[in-house]
């Protein structure tokens, strides 16, 4: 199947690593990859703050990237959902617009969905060892519905052993532009995130967008934890960690 990789900004620029770990485990499971080097933004940040142009105009570049391919990847449940979710919203209003979003949203799929769901991937040549704890970030598990995914794929990890954290599925207060805009609430919530994290005794919190791993990641280091690792769950299952 040929499948097109849908890097993100933040892997992109922040942590590329991830986007290499997403294209080998895409390729283990026999998939034909391709990264366009045109792709940009999926329009996320521009849609959130009610920016309808400025996101119409770029969900409209990435279906012109994309809507050749037989299924999108996408390492990040925020833009995941932003495609699959959203798009068809920002063109309600053009009939021939709207039927291509759509049809994107429908093959559009968050990694670990498309490597349980789709591909089916059954081994893993993971050599990674320790105790994690997993994070269902907001928009993977309520827009896509990921959550017993990556948990079943971390099964398949011979070394790994998950201890689930108390409100694993509660925000860690990162929500794009919320932590900016409302900074004291935003701590406080991964204050308590971290808290939880903590309790396991996990040596690594493991999640699947970067937004929430950059901001868990910052307030444990903030907080004096150079300990606990964070890490992508591409790169856990890739064996890059």
């Amino acid at each position: 199947m040929r499948v097109g990789l849908f890097v993100t900004c933040l892997v992109d620029l922040v942590r590329p690593e991830i986007g290499f770990s997403a294209l080998k485990l895409l390729e283990l499971a026999g998939c034909h990859v391709e990264v366009p080097e045109s792709q940009t933004c999926c329009g996320q940040p521009a849609y959130n703050s009610g920016d309808s142009a400025t996101a119409r105009a770029l969900a409209e570049r990435v279906l012109r990237e994309f809507e050749g391919f037989d299924y999108v990847v996408v390492p990040s449940g925020s833009c995941g959902g932003q495609i699959a979710t959203h798009y068809p919203d920002l063109f309600r209003d053009d009939p021939d617009l709207r039927a291509r979003a759509d049809a994107l949203a429908e093959k559009t799929y968050e990694l670990t969905d498309f490597l349980v769901n789709v591909a089916r991937i059954d081994r893993l040549s993971s050599n990674f060892r320790g105790i994690v704890t997993y994070h269902d970030s907001c928009s993977g598990l309520r827009e896509l519905g990921v959550s017993t995914q990556p948990r079943e794929l971390l099964a398949k990890v011979p070394g790994a052993k998950l201890v689930e954290m108390k409100d694993c599925r509660n925000c860690c207060g990162f929500g794009g532009t919320f932590s900016l805009k409302y900074g004291e609430i935003s701590a406080a919530i991964v204050d308590e995130k971290c808290r939880n994290i903590r309790a396991t005794g996990a040596d690594a919190v493991v999640l699947g967008d970067l937004g929430c791993m950059l901001n868990i990641e910052g307030r444990l280091r903030r907080v004096g934890d150079e300990r606990t690792r964070v890490l992508h769950i591409a790169q856990v299952l890739a064996g890059d960690a």
